[in-house]
């Protein structure tokens, strides 16, 4: 079993980056949502909700605090990072996420993409804009399976995890629960599944609903527990024990043979 993607954003819900290596420790990838969209409530705002971000690229200069939004090409808004007033935001009704709003140009491009007042807040925990565990992991074979399911091959980055691998046996990494594995130069220890919601209907390039993903998975896996209840589940959370860098092709093995089915 090897790396095959790995994908991030500054700002949850955004275009996905694609990097060769990510540096991970215990608040996951380094310079990956950092960032998240809160409406008036304030609650999150993510691609389950709205579809019309999903064109937009952002980039986030940490040494400078500059940060970028692009789409269609080009520069739509820019700006220096200064994070104001606190906040905390819901999360799904399972936990406030703390922050600082960041005023600037994007608030406004942003809204009128989104057709609703959106503001962008800064994360200020170890979560950031994570929703229950900073990593997430999941397995070729495991959208092979889906794949079968819809009646043809089924794009990995809809469901927007951090680490993609080769794989054999579809949902492997369910199996991996309380194990440590080794990715890279890190190390990890995985925990219970990722409950999917409607954001994975959408295309990933269009933003446009296409699949009807949560079906599918219920039709061959039934409802299963997760962390929020009874749920469609796909892919699994996990969490650093060892800092490390990981990159695509490298080895993702067990640590803890007695527990992991590898």
């Amino acid at each position: 079993m090897r790396v095959t993607r790995l994908s991030t954003t500054p700002v949850k819900g955004l275009a996905l980056h694609h990097p060769e290596s990510i540096d991970v420790d215990e608040t996951g990838a380094r310079g990956d949502r950092l960032f998240f969209l809160a409406d008036d409530r304030p609650s999150l705002v993510s691609i389950a909700k709205t579809g019309a971000l999903v064109g937009v690229t952002a980039t986030y200069d940490e040494a400078n605090l500059w940060l970028t939004f692009s789409a269609d090409g080009g520069v739509v808004a820019e700006g220096a990072v200064s994070p104001g007033e606190d906040v905390s935001a819901d999360f799904f009704a399972f936990r406030l996420a703390p922050g600082r709003f960041v005023p600037g140009p994007w608030d406004r491009m942003l809204s009128d993409l989104a057709g609703r007042h959106l503001r962008l807040v800064m994360g200020s925990d170890a979560l950031r804009g994570h929703d229950v565990e900073p990593l997430t992991l999941l397995g070729t074979a495991s959208t092979e399976a889906l794949g079968a399911q819809a009646g043809g091959a089924v794009d990995a980055r809809r469901f927007r995890m951090l680490i993609e691998f080769s794989s054999e046996e579809p949902h492997v990494e369910d199996t991996w629960n309380g194990s440590v594995i080794r990715v890279g130069e890190a190390e990890l220890e995985v925990g219970g599944p990722v409950q999917r919601c409607a954001g994975t209907t959408r295309n990933p390039d269009s933003g446009w609903v296409d699949l009807r993903t949560l079906q599918l998975i219920g039709g061959y896996r039934g409802r299963q527990d997760s962390i929020f209840g009874p749920g469609f589940n796909f892919g699994v959370y996990a969490r650093c024990r060892v800092p490390g860098r990981i990159a695509v092709g490298d080895a993702v093995e067990a640590t803890d043979a007695r527990r992991m089915r590898a």
